[in-house]
């Protein structure tokens, strides 16, 4: 039977135990607390009050999507994933993951710098994404989107940010990348994630230093291109962190039961396809 109020957490990530290794150039490994399974995600999912989720590869696998996939595939329609690829990846491959639920793929510019724009066969891969319609999700902080915006634009790609870019929060919203983010929502080719305030925040719980950003966000890209996201199971995190804390600030940005249905839902299932 259809849930009365579907809504879609669309920032999460899950890992598969020992069922696959980790890249010999993972960026760290996540505590044991932190490395939840899609088993444990659905249950987090059912206890407050959500029936599906966006899954973003984890780092710790590289290239290897298999655990994302496998995720997607048990779930019963309930996740879609973005995936992590390296440029040389086959049109097989890209084909078979558009089967199994993935809508697109990260990049870190945040870790990696420009590289993954500008290394041989970026171009190539970025136009085949664009022909596929996958989204291209990326991760900047600062002011990384000041220079990586042009060659993203210039490629056409549909894209979608990271934690409202994660701003540097004492120098406010005119700072250059947050400008550039703005900017990139008005162009209307481009998806937000009002998610990890609390990656970003210098005051702490509420979080209510990021609510600036969040507000200049949404009236940029308008409220049909912001989806929202827990962070979920909070990884590289120095102290605990816990769903429902990340869940509050939601209801302060959108006092209003409908936005926060069309930020939770409507967005969400035209946008990647979930169905219940």
């Amino acid at each position: 039977m259809p849930h009365a109020n579907p809504a879609a957490d669309c920032h999460a990530h899950v890992f598969c135990g020992s069922s696959y290794p980790h890249s010999p150039d993972a960026l760290y490994t996540p505590d044991v607390s932190q490395a939840g399974t899609a088993a444990k995600f659905l249950d987090v999912l059912d206890a407050h009050g959500f029936t599906h989720g966006l899954l973003v590869g984890a780092g710790v696998y590289g290239a290897d999507n298999r655990c994302l996939v496998s995720a997607c595939a048990a779930s019963g329609g309930r996740f879609k994933g973005i995936a992590l690829v390296r440029p040389d990846v086959s049109d097989q491959a890209l084909a078979s993951m558009d089967g199994e639920g993935i809508v697109g793929v990260r990049i870190n510019i945040m870790n990696h710098g420009l590289a993954p724009l500008v290394e041989p066969g970026a171009q190539t891969l970025l136009a085949r994404l664009k022909e596929m319609k996958w989204f291209v999700q990326i991760q900047v902080t600062g002011d990384q989107l000041v220079d990586a915006l042009p060659i993203l634009s210039k490629a056409g790609v549909r894209l979608m940010v990271d934690h409202i870019g994660r701003p540097d929060i004492k120098r406010g919203v005119t700072q250059p990348g947050f400008q550039k983010l703005l900017e990139l929502g008005r162009s209307g080719n481009a998806v937000v994630k009002l998610s990890g305030p609390f990656r970003s925040s210098v005051v702490g719980y509420p979080y209510r230093d990021v609510d600036p950003f969040v507000e200049a966000a949404i009236a940029a890209f308008t409220l049909d291109n912001c989806i929202w996201g827990s962070d979920w199971p909070f990884v590289r995190m120095d102290e605990r962190m816990d769903y429902g804390l990340a869940l509050v600030p939601l209801a302060r940005w959108l006092p209003d039961p409908e936005s926060r249905r069309k930020v939770l839902w409507t967005n969400p299932k035209r946008l990647f396809g979930f169905d219940y």
